[in-house]
């Protein structure tokens, strides 16, 4: 029996797979022999797969809006935390914690990664098929699906942190995690199975992940030419993957273990797998943001090839459109020191509704659009790692030099510089940390995944009732010029007029979108408590 690569794309359009979908075959399906026919268009079918991982389709329409890593990565996790502030309305929902089942922010963002998931599990067969045939070797393959697997445990951990609870929201991590496919969706049979799988457990979910990445790491070129180092997994990658994954499971034993395998014994750090470095300046990764020695892996975009002016970050976080800017919440904070280099490198200001006001200087492409999208960073193996080391090792030197590293390129006074002196317990040290990670990616996505690990954590960030969960935020319809005061320590609280809400909340992660609660008899079983 022929098998077939047919538009359906899995979890996510489980809806879509209808008898008359699986009917359009003459126009929508090919077979495996002929997708997977030579070496070129094995390659195409895996760089398919990237654009997958780029920018999937919106919800009702067939715009790009860079789903679920072009850009959208980004937006959502900034949106859900408080030191950028929605300006219009395309975040308004996930800024305001308005969404519900049906919003198609939530939708997007589960229906685009599991479209990519699966068309990572098509193409993973395909190059089997195309390894029997004798059209590529098995050692070409075998990189090939190790790119692949870096991307599906990519997705799963995405989905993870928005979709599910924390690792340490049950003592064996046995509640609900996201449904775990690594077999493709590709007829009416397995859309069939594919239904009956359900939820898998948060540590079943991570099990996964793992041998994914473990696999990538085996198997993965330790670097490429070009900006495909950046734009195309590496064994480094894998390996800072890995890292980030055991931070969020908590294991710091590991995370530490595999930081150590891309970060040299001493400062000045480098990695002796990809040549990874800090660049010179804190600018480095964004002014050259498809060729320089600190970005580990980024989503590429083109000008013919990116998430459209509905989804771009340059478009979204700067004057272009200006739809999310920095809020006066962290340019405040006197823990970001008015003399460090970020506020000038990273920060610009301009001024949209009569407010001069703060925004990320860090996708500078405008209306072209071809900033490519930070994934992992050098910045965040060092910081992953000075975290584990203080938690394993308290204030030790590692921990402050791996600290300082990342701060010391934009902090150059050295006055203003830590040393193991500068703390007096680890809590300290941790703050410090967690501070700094604050500043180093701020407009990267990264802080509701760091809220979200630290939820049941001693350092959890509180809700305004003191319990963990998502601080207040600045309203932007409160907000004026002088909401800012850099590096003064003083927020006006007649700006913080965005609720935040703890942890217990259902809002606190997104509820199974209404498309896959309506397709899938199993999975409406296992909806996100509260909704």
């Amino acid at each position: 029996m022929k098998k077939y690569i047919i538009m359906l794309f899995g979890f996510g359009l489980l809806s879509g797979c209808t008898e008359e979908a699986i009917d359009l075959e003459p126009k929508n399906a090919i077979t495996y022999d002929v997708a997977f026919s030579t070496a070129e268009r094995c390659e195409l079918a895996v760089v398919g797969c990237y654009d997958a991982a780029q920018s999937g389709y919106y919800p009702g329409n067939s715009q790009r809006r860079g789903y679920p890593f072009g850009a959208a990565t980004v937006e959502q996790g900034d949106m859900k935390g408080e030191d950028m502030v929605n300006v219009q309305t395309f975040f308004a929902v996930t800024y305001n914690g308005d969404y519900n089942a049906s919003s198609p922010n939530g939708q997007a963002h589960w229906e685009c990664t599991y479209q990519m998931i699966n068309k990572i599990n098509i193409v993973i067969d395909g190059l089997e098929t195309a390894v029997e045939a004798g059209i590529i070797t098995k050692e070409k393959a075998a990189d090939s699906e190790g790119e692949l697997r870096f991307l599906r445990a990519l997705g799963l951990h995405e989905l993870l942190v928005y979709f599910s609870l924390p690792y340490a929201a049950t003592a064996d991590a046995s509640h609900y995690g996201v449904p775990v496919s690594v077999v493709p969706i590709n007829s009416i049979g397995t859309v069939e199975e594919a239904k009956e799988a359900g939820r898998a457990s948060v540590k079943e979910t991570y099990a996964q992940i793992l041998e994914d990445l473990d696999f990538a790491e085996t198997n993965l070129a330790v670097t490429r030419a070009g900006g495909l180092k950046i734009s195309r997994a590496t064994k480094g990658a894998a390996i800072a993957l890995k890292a980030r994954v055991y931070q969020h499971i908590g294991q710091w034993d590991k995370v530490i273990a595999e930081s150590a395998k891309i970060v040299s014994a001493s400062a000045p750090f480098q990695s002796p797998i990809g040549d990874y470095k800090l660049t010179e300046q804190p600018e480095g990764p964004f002014a050259n943001n498809s060729g320089n020695t600190e970005s580990v892996f980024s989503i590429e975009n083109s000008t013919l090839d990116n998430c459209t002016n509905n989804g771009s970050l340059s478009q979204f976080y700067h004057t272009v459109r200006s739809l999310v800017c920095v809020s006066p919440v962290i340019v405040n904070a006197d823990f970001w020191l008015a003399n460090d280099l970020r506020r000038t490198q990273l920060l610009a200001r301009a001024t949209y509704g009569g407010t001069h006001a703060y925004w990320s200087w860090k996708y500078r492409a405008g209306t072209v659009m071809d900033d490519w999208t930070p994934i992992i960073r050098y910045s965040e193996v060092l910081l992953n790692y000075a975290e584990a080391e203080a938690r394993q090792n308290g204030v030790s030197r590692k921990a402050v030099e791996l600290l300082n590293a990342v701060r010391n390129r934009a902090v150059t006074n050295p006055s203003d510089q830590f040393t193991t002196a500068s703390f007096a317990n680890v809590d300290a040290l941790m703050t410090a940390i967690l501070q700094e990670r604050r500043i180093e990616f701020l407009a990267e996505g990264r802080r509701w995944p760091d809220i979200h690990r630290l939820t049941y954590d001693k350092y959890a960030v509180l809700s305004a009732d003191g319990k963990a969960g998502v601080p207040n935020k600045a309203a932007w319809g409160s907000m004026t010029t002088d909401s800012y005061k850099p590096a003064s320590g003083i927020v006006d609280p007649n700006v913080v007029k965005t609720p935040g809400f703890n942890f217990e909340d259902r809002r606190y992660i997104f509820p199974i979108p209404l498309s896959e609660i309506t397709s899938n008899p199993k999975i409406a079983t296992q909806q996100n408590a509260g909704w």
